[in-house]
């Protein structure tokens, strides 16, 4: 089955073409039909297997056929950051280069004037985060009162963030006629609670098993204690001549600490998290796709948004809380049908992280022991047991509630 099939006119058939894609994925070709229709959706589907043309098309294709050439916002699409906004914002214009459509972006970090200027001059389509968007919205500089179309890419992780208080206030200034669209790697009791005040009967699309890794992402626990994760990394990516690996870190402290002491082993290494600037992360991720810097550490707001063509290697350093994020973390490897490998650091300390993602991926990650980087149990004592025990005791107490902030850092 083609993208002609799927009721996609010429123009976004030429630029779907013109990227090199001839067959939709499975979500593609479960989503696009029914959003053509004109159904509210909540849609999952791991990450990386083409979710922003799964409404991104569709968009386009009903924008296009009401033949507006005012430039009236119509589509709000809402992003958790930064990184994923440019990146959904890319597609669109992309999809719509032999178009009259018009899309724009408005995210945090950066100076809202511009963002204005661009809101005034006429847009179809606003990709934005929620916290620039309600800036927006207080200053008076964006109109959502002819919104028809509202998509949620990633939902879980803006309430992970703590965005509900923007969102509820967003909503707010939409029209209650619309057709909404919710969009997410990972389901959970929270986003099932956010669909029933978002959506009107909506289609439910899984085009695979729910919260699952992508298949095609080999991934490897190692044993090893924590104050030789570093060397380990080091010796890795050097002995194995890996050109190009993201490496992920619970902390920004974590991050920067951790690239500074890799250049010090002679990789070229930068840190990419959320109290750096935009213009600095910006110019950290290029120079990582470009091949100027060999390793990339990062926090987990560029778990998600980060499309780095052909990355085949992620390591997560340290396991995240949330274990969800798992998922988000290895799907920047084996993207668009690619092959790609996993590989986490698990200290004693950690294993009740690893307990809760592999109840949240349904699977068992068998651990190893990398020759020469074997833990030294001997410094694994009684009382070290009853410490990590209590202290995933009470961190399992904590359960995510809906809206609940949990303690991320937001992206506005």
């Amino acid at each position: 089955m083609g993208f002609s099939t799927l009721g996609i006119n010429e123009n976004l058939l030429k630029a779907v073409i013109s990227q090199g894609y001839d067959e939709p994925t499975p979500i593609q070709t479960s989503a696009i039909p029914v959003i053509l229709s004109g159904k509210d959706i909540m849609a999952g589907a791991q990450t990386g297997t083409g979710k922003t043309a799964a409404f991104a098309l569709p968009l386009l294709q009903k924008i296009t056929e009401q033949e507006s050439k005012n430039h009236i916002l119509k589509t709000l699409v809402l992003t958790p950051t930064r990184e994923l906004a440019q990146q959904v914002h890319k597609s669109f214009e992309t999809y719509s280069q032999f178009t009259q459509i018009k899309s724009t972006l408005a995210y945090g970090g950066v100076s809202i004037k511009t963002q204005v200027k661009a809101l005034k001059s006429g847009a179809d389509i606003l990709v934005a985060t929620p916290g620039r968007l309600f800036d927006h919205i207080v200053n008076g500089t964006v109109d959502l009162s002819h919104i028809e179309y509202l998509v949620f890419d990633e939902a879980d992780r803006m309430l992970d963030m703590g965005f509900i208080d923007e969102i509820n206030r967003i909503l707010k200034r939409l029209p209650p006629k619309r057709q909404t669209l919710l969009f997410s790697a990972t389901f959970d009791e929270a986003i099932f609670k956010l669909s029933k005040t978002l959506l009107k009967n909506p289609e439910l699309i899984e085009v695979n098993q729910r919260n699952t890794a992508a298949a095609q992402v080999e991934q490897v626990v190692y044993n090893v204690d924590a104050d030789r994760k570093r060397e380990l990394v080091s010796h890795l990516i050097g002995s194995k001549n890996w050109q190009q690996v993201l490496i992920f870190t619970r902390t920004k402290q974590g991050a920067d600490a951790l690239a500074k002491e890799m250049c010090k082993d002679g990789l070229k290494t930068q840190s990419i998290h959320g109290d750096k600037s935009q213009g600095a992360r910006e110019k950290a991720l290029q120079e990582f796709k470009s091949g100027k810097t060999r390793v990339l550490v990062a926090t987990d707001v560029a778990a998600r948004g980060l499309d780095i063509q052909q990355l085949s290697y992620v390591i997560n350093y340290e396991l995240p809380y949330i274990a969800e994020d798992y998922i988000h973390r290895i799907g920047r490897t084996g993207r668009a049908g690619s092959t790609g490998l996993a590989i986490s650091l698990l200290s004693s300390e950690e294993n009740w992280l690893l307990e809760q993602v592999e109840n949240v991926i349904k699977n068992r990650l068998p651990q190893q022991w990398l020759p020469g980087y074997e833990p030294d149990l001997s410094k694994k004592t009684i009382k070290d047991d009853f410490k990590n025990t209590r202290s995933a005791q009470k961190r399992r107490i904590k359960k995510r509630t809906f809206g609940e902030k949990i303690g991320h850092k937001r992206s506005r």
